[in-house]
């Protein structure tokens, strides 16, 4: 055992500590909890704020910004405790158990996503725990679509190596050569509004673009945009990017057996979510050169692995490690959003929805919601869950000390 390791009721002091309050702190205003925050958010949404005070009459803001670096999980969750919002980013865990802690020990009433993306909410669970989820549906679709093309031409044209190499003074180009863009067929998988972008990016170089998703675009379809099948686009394209939504139907849906179908040395450009790739899938692609450039700025793991400096660390995922030793696969930490752009249009978004959950709206206008089927079913397990729970105290000899031991507890979008 490591005992230079803190234990959970360490860490958890550590990040109270940590955790920074901005605002017009009073008892009575409401406080947004944002976990997995970092300076770059913080100073976007500090402008924001500076923004809506100048716009208030009194110069007072009507809520307060908790701070806490800590991803949200069930043991971080406490930090939310006094809380009316919880603010989360894409690797933040809104389980059922953070939900249901929520629900049954807080005033917490919203679920504030800084993402488009809500895989990792369950919908239900905030539902029957009556608790809204906004999200920001449209942050900047532009700083993802270039960064997936920012990706695709720096493998092509071999950029990061000469980048590398000039800087100690070697200027041969033996192993840079590229290929044209221009007249190569791309392939746009989901073409929600991101997917849009960079399929007309890709059309600005002269590409074919050829799209699946669940619905056609009439503006590209007018374009010359054709829409196929998933299978038939792994078959016909030079060049693949995924733009997606992270849904049980989209996991791993680039996987072995579509790899399979994919011309040799394909490129595959993935800047949506970690689990539309079956990882294991396209390392066996590289070895066996189908796959002849991988880029990605999203893993299925990445969780606890992106966002953090891990200098001088031995990385204990060894798929991801072994992933990164290829030369022809660059991965960027989750950074495509990373714009000044974006930043401010989280912050303007996510403040928007705290403001319209606090004026009591019968609909938030970018709330997201489960299924009645599925909210129905959560509801159903969490009565037979009390039932249970009843029945054992009840066998127990009723109330008492042995009811005080009992604890019971009372979700697309294309990007």
């Amino acid at each position: 055992m490591d005992s230079d390791k803190p234990s959970a009721p360490e860490k958890l002091r550590e990040e109270v500590a940590k955790a920074k309050e901005h605002g017009d702190s009073t008892t009575e205003q409401p406080i947004i909890a944002v976990f997995s925050a970092r300076e770059y958010e913080e100073a976007a949404f500090e402008a924001a704020l500076a923004a809506e005070k100048a716009a208030e009459p009194d110069g007072k803001l009507p809520y307060a910004m908790r701070y806490i670096e800590a991803e949200l999980n069930p043991q971080t969750v406490k930090l939310a405790q006094d809380c009316a919002a919880v603010c989360v980013f894409v690797n933040d865990g809104v389980s059922k158990e953070v939900l249901d802690w929520l629900g049954r020990y807080t005033s917490c009433r919203l679920i504030l996503l800084r993402c488009a993306g809500f895989n990792n909410v369950d919908l239900a669970a905030a539902a029957v725990n009556k608790i809204s989820v906004a999200r920001v549906p449209a942050y900047s679709p532009y700083a993802v679509a270039e960064h997936a093309v920012a990706l695709c031409m720096t493998l092509n044209r071999k950029i990061h190596k000469a980048y590398l190499r000039n800087r100690d003074g070697n200027f041969s180009l033996r192993g840079l050569t590229g290929f044209d863009m221009h007249g190569r067929t791309v392939g746009i998988i989901g073409t929600g509004n991101i997917g849009v972008i960079a399929a007309n990016i890709f059309l600005g170089f002269g590409c074919k673009v050829i799209a699946q998703s669940r619905s056609v675009n009439k503006e590209l379809a007018d374009k010359g945009v054709e829409y196929v099948t998933l299978d038939e686009l792994c078959k016909r394209c030079d060049i693949i990017s995924l733009h997606a939504p992270m849904t049980k139907e989209t996991h791993h849906c680039i996987n072995e057996a579509r790899i399979a179908l994919m011309k040799k040395g394909v490129m595959i450009i993935n800047t949506s979510r970690g689990g539309l790739l079956d990882t294991k899938a396209a390392i066996a692609g590289l070895k066996n050169k189908t796959i002849g450039a991988l880029g990605l700025d999203v893993y299925e793991e990445e969780s606890g692995l992106f966002f953090h400096d891990h200098t001088g660390e031995v990385l204990e995922d060894d798929v991801f490690q072994q992933l990164v030793n290829y030369p022809n696969v660059i991965v960027t930490g989750h950074q495509a959003f990373l714009t000044e752009d974006a930043l401010r249009n989280i912050a303007d978004a996510t403040l928007f929805n705290m403001r319209e959950h606090l004026a009591k709206a019968e609909k938030l206008t970018n709330g997201v919601v489960a299924a009645d089927h599925e909210v129905a079913a959560a509801k159903s397990a969490k009565a037979t869950a009390r039932f249970g729970a009843l029945k054992r105290i009840a066998a127990m000899g009723g109330g008492g000390a042995a009811a005080q031991t009992m604890t019971y507890y009372d979700k697309e979008d294309d990007q």
